[in-house]
């Protein structure tokens, strides 16, 4: 199948948490590994349609838009703890810290998922092929294993519409495979605020070298921290295993992760709280100890398979669980009978399939890749919710609120042809989206009347897309095609009205998305310059966000529009990385949203105008680091690489009314990392001060929260340092 082819504040300095530290390092050195000559290269696990290459001369040669991270920027010098520390160097991609892992991070893509206020919404996640994602489209960053991370491949523009609904854009990780020799890698890291990690990977090829068996990738680890607020600490242990072995002409991949966590809420603020200090906590998150548990276990198995004369068939299938218990500070006044309480007991089963057909082969003095296939994906949620206090004890369960089971469906068939030489590429393909959700309740009572319901959603997407080379060394492209945003169970779970009933009037999204752009290289570095235009219709917004309750409507037409650069020179000793984006997003219709309880049946709407901005989405964004490796021989100097950073967020509007905004920031960072082998040992250090300027901002903002707690305090200057051992068999 054809590739997509590219390109607050804490002066506290390391705090660590002790006993915990010292109580998880043995477990965590326990593991072992054995040694060897790499698999051939193959992507299998390549998720559904587009098949992921970090080859740099495929992405050079490719109409869409997709930048590659090497795991090595997202481990070296860094905590290795959130997606957001290596991805901020990429264009288009909004990622940031909330500071808060009860919620996970705050992700959008050119726009799409800015109006989540927990977890990802309207970008698709995958690790190793196999979706982070739900059916419905929501998912979890927290779910991407960094310390084993062979690349992490960020798709944009109308391409991304090929890995099905919700896909605004694409965020795919890949982990290493197991190699010979071997290696064992063990480290641990510290941060502010009682910050610790420590992990462990090890890599390996059972066998011999000239008879090599199953090769293997084991990452474990555990992090904590103190959290820098009152009521933030939290933890996380995690564990991957990816065995693969080939076999004549094919390949078998299994694949098994398991995440544990368990994370106190701070809850965002208020504007009075975070302009008095932005190390507060709402007092509602103390009183009903706001807090949230999950656990993840998911199996996964592909293989494929070579036919001859080009034809290769690939089979991919994958299962799990999810369990998530959270405490939430809903008032008792607003937890009555058609409440969903203030308590939330979800148990999710999934499961998912791909089957695909490719051929490769010569036509018309080009190459052609042809794929076609078939996916489902299928979401089964048991979904309580209990009031979150009994008499006048808070943050305990109380009474039942909520007692559904709530299935998501999908079965989209796809196809896609490129057709390829030195001088062209020539791209199209089409999925045809179909997704059904059915709520059946079970908790009928007085006036909570039944809100069971079933909807539908259908679209077919196109894409086209053309490179072109104008130079040896600068080329063009194009794409344009169009996407469907579906809204997630939850978004559905309510009509807008208030009424009980599954809310059969709120539609997916439909867009269509336009990109032209150049890029270019030479033996000092390369660069890109890509505009985009996306027009959308029924875009989801909030209706109403208050009471226990939220609910959501189409909102009409919208608009982004917007501009991205990015560039990586080398000169000397030096390298300097820069990307750089600029949306302008804007409600072209006026619609009606509440902003008070009891509405709209009680108290009236108000009017969000035409041309408002939309909200979570900062109007800029810069990023640009300068490396300097200057070759110091010997001793701890050896291999040091010393950075400064620079990130500027510009203003971010928190609501539809526009009614407040988070103030644009820049923060500065500075870092060291050293390297030094002696045989088969290698000791690699790192120590980097964040916020280097200690500047007060809003890391990120709480979308159209009915509470008016929308900013969530980022860190102040902040110091980390972390240290490395591996081990060649």
């Amino acid at each position: 199948m054809p590739h997509l082819h590219t390109h607050r504040r804490s002066k506290a300095g390391l705090q660590p948490a002790a006993g915990r530290f010292v109580a998880s390092i043995a477990s965590l050195l326990a593991v072992s590994a054995h040694a060897q000559n790499p698999p051939p290269v193959n992507d299998t696990l390549a998720p559904v349609i587009i098949r992921g290459s970090a080859s740099a001369s495929d992405r050079w040669l490719g109409a869409a838009t997709v930048d590659v991270v090497d795991g090595s920027e997202l481990r070296q010098g860094q905590l290795q703890i959130n997606l957001s520390e290596g991805l901020a160097r990429v264009p288009g991609l909004v990622i940031r810290n909330r500071e808060n892992y009860a919620q996970d991070l705050q992700v959008s893509i050119r726009g799409f998922g800015a109006r989540s206020t927990f977890g990802v919404r309207g970008v698709r996640l995958f690790v190793d092929g196999i979706p982070a994602s739900a059916p419905d489209g929501s998912g979890q960053a927290a779910n991407f294993p960094l310390g084993s991370a062979d690349r992490i491949e960020v798709v944009r523009g109308p391409f991304a519409a090929l890995y099905g609904a919700s896909s605004g854009g694409a965020i795919l990780a890949y982990t290493q495979d197991g190699t010979r020799p071997g290696e064992l890698r063990v480290g641990a890291a510290l941060g502010a605020n009682g910050l610790w990690r420590l992990s462990t990977q090890a890599t390996g090829q059972t066998g011999t070298a000239e008879a090599p068996g199953w090769s293997y990738t084991l990452d474990v680890g555990k992090f904590a921290t103190d959290g820098a607020r009152p009521q933030s600490a939290a933890d996380r242990t995690s564990a991957n295993v990816k065995l693969s072995r080939a076999h004549n002409g094919g390949r078998t991949v299994i694949l098994f992760n398991q995440q544990r966590s368990f994370a106190l809420d701070p809850l965002g603020l208020e504007r009075q709280d975070f302009e008095i200090s932005d190390q507060r906590t709402t007092g509602a998150a103390i009183e009903f100890n706001t807090r949230k548990s999950v656990s993840q276990s998911q199996l996964g198995l592909a293989w494929d398979q070579a036919l001859g004369g080009g034809h290769k068939i690939e089979l991919m299938g994958y299962g799990g669980t999810r369990q998530v218990v959270q405490y939430q500070s809903i008032p008792i006044g607003a937890q009555g009978i058609t409440s969903s309480g203030g308590v939330i007991d979800l148990d999710r089963s999934y499961w998912g399939w791909n089957g695909r057909w490719r051929w490769s082969g010569e036509a018309v003095s080009g190459r052609v890749n042809l794929s076609a296939g078939l996916a489902s994906d299928r979401q089964t949620d048991e979904r309580k919710g209990y009031q979150n206090f009994i008499g006048p004890t808070l943050g305990v369960q109380g009474a039942l609120r909520r007692d559904e089971t709530n299935r998501a469906t999908t079965l989209d068939p796809y196809v896609q042809g490129e057709w390829s030489s030195e001088r062209l590429t020539l791209s199209a393909g089409v999925r045809r989206v179909n997704a059904d959700y059915t709520s059946s309740d079970r908790f009928i009572s007085g006036t909570n009347g039944n809100d069971s319901g079933e909807k539908s959603f259908g679209a077919t997407l196109p894409v086209l897309g053309a490179r072109w080379q104008l130079s040896p060394g600068l080329q063009a492209f194009a794409n344009v095609g169009k996407g469907l945003e579906i809204p997630t169970l939850n978004e559905v779970a309510y009509q807008s009205s208030g009424a009980a009933g599954f809310n059969t009037a709120l539609n997916a999204a439909r867009s269509t998305s336009a990109e032209v752009g150049l890029r270019g290289r030479n033996g000092a570095g390369l660069w890109n310059a890509t505009v985009f235009d996306i027009r959308t219709d029924d875009e989801i917004v909030v209706q109403n966000n208050t009471g226990g309750r939220s609910t959501f409507q189409n909102a009409g037409r919208t608009t982004r529009q917007g501009l991205e650069l990015s560039a990586e020179y080398g000169l000397d000793t030096f390298t300097l990385t820069t990307a750089y984006t600029y949306i302008r997003a804007r409600y072209k219709d006026s619609f009606l949203t509440c902003n008070v309880t009891r509405c709209p049946d009680v108290n009236p709407q108000v009017l969000v105008p035409a041309g408002n901005s939309m909200p979570g989405i900062p109007g800029q964004q810069l990023f640009a680091q300068l490396a300097w490796a200057p070759n110091l021989s010997g001793g701890w100097a050896a291999g040091s690489v010393f950075t400064l950073e620079a990130r500027h967020t510009g203003r971010v509007f928190v609501n539809d009314l526009n009614s407040d905004a988070a103030a644009g920031h820049t923060l500065f960072s500075i870092g060291a990392r050293f390297e030094q082998t002696t045989g088969a040992w290698t000791w690699r250090e790192f120590v980097r001060i964040d916020n280097l300027t200690d500047k007060k901002h809003a890391g990120s903002v709480i979308v159209n929260d009915g509470n008016s707690r929308f900013f969530e305090p980022g860190l102040g200057r902040s110091l980390s340092a972390g240290i490395e051992l591996t081990r060649r068999f």
